[in-house]
């Protein structure tokens, strides 16, 4: 039987990840929860500080809950949506779904582990397009604990990236970004030479401390750049 503290947690994460919380949106106080729910204060502070330690809100002194805004190890490096690089560049997108396949973690690969949680893993290749030219080579691990939804969505006609950003919120990232030489896989995808200078962006996201998806993301050198405009800490 699923606890009242549980209930309420629930009820709050389901607005926060629907989006109808956005980033930065004040939770009700916890007197308008008691009220709601009809529970004593102690229920509601600990569904509360279990959010909290989920990375999904955060407490202001005085000033009351509020959803937790992403945090990025890179601050100068968004979560980038391919597809609207591409339509702000004034280019046409498409994409295509190269190979779709649900499996479990491999059992010695402990970061798969990790993603895959208690649940499988949804594998995805897809090929990005700018006006019917090769973009980006994308391959991506979704988890289906963080989200099960993803099972159902025809990434065909959604990609994927552009899915998980309105579907899934985030509250941390991590990239990782290196230059390679296109292997003859790589280079046919892309329609470049073999050993053709590349951007691979690696990235890995969480939702508090639950891994959401991990991505490479290959980029012909002559055709993508990454651009950051910063002001110094103070």
């Amino acid at each position: 039987m699923t606890t009242l503290n549980r209930r309420i947690r629930a009820h709050i994460e389901q607005r926060i990840l629907s989006g109808d919380w956005p980033p930065g949106h004040r939770i009700p106080f916890e007197h308008e929860l008691m009220a709601e729910f009809g529970c004593a204060r102690m229920t509601v502070n600990k569904a509360i500080a279990a959010l909290v330690d989920a990375g999904l809100i955060v407490r202001r002194r005085r000033g009351g809950s509020f959803v937790a805004e992403p945090r990025v190890h890179a601050p100068v490096l968004a979560v980038p949506d391919i597809r609207a690089e591409v339509e702000t560049r004034s280019r046409r997108y498409s994409h295509k779904l190269l190979m779709r396949r649900r499996r479990t973690a491999v059992a010695g690969n402990a970061v798969e582990r990790q993603l895959a949680g208690a649940a499988d893993l949804l594998e995805l290749e897809c090929l990005h397009m700018a006006d019917d030219r090769p973009f980006a080579f994308e391959e991506r691990q979704i988890s289906l604990a963080a989200a099960p939804s993803a099972e159902d969505v025809d990434f065909s006609v959604t990609p994927p990236g552009t899915w998980l950003l309105d579907a899934v919120p985030w509250t941390e990232a991590e990239h990782r970004i290196a230059a390679i030489n296109a292997d003859k896989r790589i280079a046919d995808l892309l329609d470049i030479k073999p050993h053709t200078a590349c951007l691979l962006v690696e990235r890995r996201t969480w939702r508090g401390e639950v891994d959401v998806t991990h991505v490479r993301q290959i980029f012909p050198g002559s055709d993508y750049d990454l651009i950051a405009r910063f002001t110094p800490k103070s």
